[in-house]
This record gives structure tokens, C-alpha cells and sequence, in this order.
């Protein structure tokens, strides 16, 4: 309950964008899958920026 206020740290919102990515790019391989490769690359470079933001820590 004391965590309700709580706001998000950079990183955190980067791994929630992350998730998203990788959930739509898994959708769209059923389909679609020059899409769902571009939203998989879209999510590795997220995912790197994400290590280096966290390497600086």
C-alpha cells in the first residue's frame, strides 16, 4: 500500500515498454513476420539501452 505513490524510474518504465514490445512482436510472428522481426529489433535496442542505464548505476 505504501508503494501506491511510488513513481517509476527511467528503467523501470524502459522494461514495461520492453514487455510490450516483445508481446506485440510474439503476436505479429503468427501473422506477420516482417513486423514482428522489426518490433523484435525495436525491443533488442531497447533492451540494450537498458543495460547501459544500469551499468551506470
Amino acid at each position: 500500500m505504501f508503494g501506491l505513490f511510488k513513481k517509476k524510474t527511467a528503467v523501470e518504465k524502459l522494461y514495461d515498454r520492453y514487455k510490450k514490445l516483445m508481446a506485440e512482436s510474439h503476436s505479429l510472428s503468427k501473422s506477420d513476420r516482417t513486423a514482428s522481426d522489426l518490433k523484435f529489433s525495436e525491443a533488442q535496442s531497447l533492451l540494450k539501452e537498458i543495460e547501459v542505464l544500469e551499468s551506470k548505476k
